[in-house]
């Protein structure tokens, strides 16, 4: 994996549990909005629009530069529009860079894997 691809995996990672916690919040808001006189739901569907089209914008330069395939990219949209979707998509794409991590310094001291 090449830098600006692993930086691109990165940047989803970083912006996808933040946007999960703004779905959550934005849910909390609007039960509060139904069953007090607090109204939140503007505040907070501002800003969870803004993570979601940041969210989306990563996830295409991310698909774009691992080159994904359909089901992968399908799935990583999936969790976007899912309530703790973003924390499920984070975990993953830790997983993914964490085992990339170790295959690079698997290559760099010339272990071989043959499985």
């Amino acid at each position: 994996m090449d830098l600006k691809t692993a930086s691109a995996l990165h940047r989803l990672r970083l912006v996808s549990a933040p946007e999960a916690a703004s779905f959550l919040i934005l849910l909390v808001c609007s039960v509060l909005r139904r069953t007090t006189d607090l109204d939140f739901v503007p505040v907070m569907g501002a800003v969870h629009g803004v993570l979601w089209v940041a969210y989306l914008i990563l996830w295409a330069d991310a698909w774009n530069r691992a080159k994904w395939g359909w089901k992968t990219a399908a799935w990583y949209f999936v969790m976007s529009v899912l309530p703790l979707g973003g924390f499920f998509a984070e975990r993953r794409l830790r997983r993914v860079q964490d085992d990339e991590v170790i295959a690079a310094r698997a290559r760099r001291e010339g272990v071989v894997n043959n499985a």
